[in-house]
């Protein structure tokens, strides 16, 4: 996740997470232009020596959490719990495949139409002609613009999007 728009950068599961999965995992998040400084992380098995290495070879920083103390990575301590509240509490997942699709519908959500307070509020990746076009008062919708609806993990979830009504 990216601290500063709390936008998520990857998603993925594994049901055997190791130093070499994680890495991956990584490369795969981090581009190669990237402006991250810092790499922040707890002292979990999954990350080695060698991966540390390998990150701070990307440019980045790592940057280890005290032991015993989940408050020191609060910002990955609150994704994890919105990801289980929202999401995994309430569907169940019939295997690894499922529960990939499942985790990565939930992270579109969470970018591109979730509101985050922390945001003002506002949404990390937003969709581009999300607004409603025109001056609005309230919660009228002017003439000429349409809501659209759009079901999310099956209907747990509902987005909603200004559209031009047709003609």
């Amino acid at each position: 996740m990216d601290l500063g728009t709390r936008k998520l950068l990857h998603v993925n599961t594994t049901s055997h997470p190791n130093s070499a999965w994680t890495l991956q995992q990584l490369r795969e998040a981090i581009p190669s232009d990237h402006r991250y400084s810092w790499l922040i992380r707890d002292r979990s098995g999954i990350f080695s020596v060698v991966l540390d290495r390998s990150v701070e070879a990307f440019g980045v920083t790592v940057l280890k959490t005290p032991v015993r103390a989940p408050k020191a990575n609060a910002f990955c301590e609150r994704l994890i719990g919105s990801l289980r509240r929202e999401c995994l509490d309430w569907l169940i997942p019939l295997g690894e495949r499922h529960l990939r699709a499942v985790v990565r519908e939930w992270a579109e959500h969470y970018n591109r139409g979730r509101p985050h307070m922390s945001l003002g509020p506002g949404i990390p990746d937003p969709v581009p002609g999300g607004a409603i076009p025109g001056k609005t008062h309230g919660h009228k919708v002017p003439s000429g613009v349409a809501i659209k609806k759009k079901a999310i993990l099956g209907g747990l979830y509902h987005e909603y999007r200004p559209e031009q009504a047709a003609a």
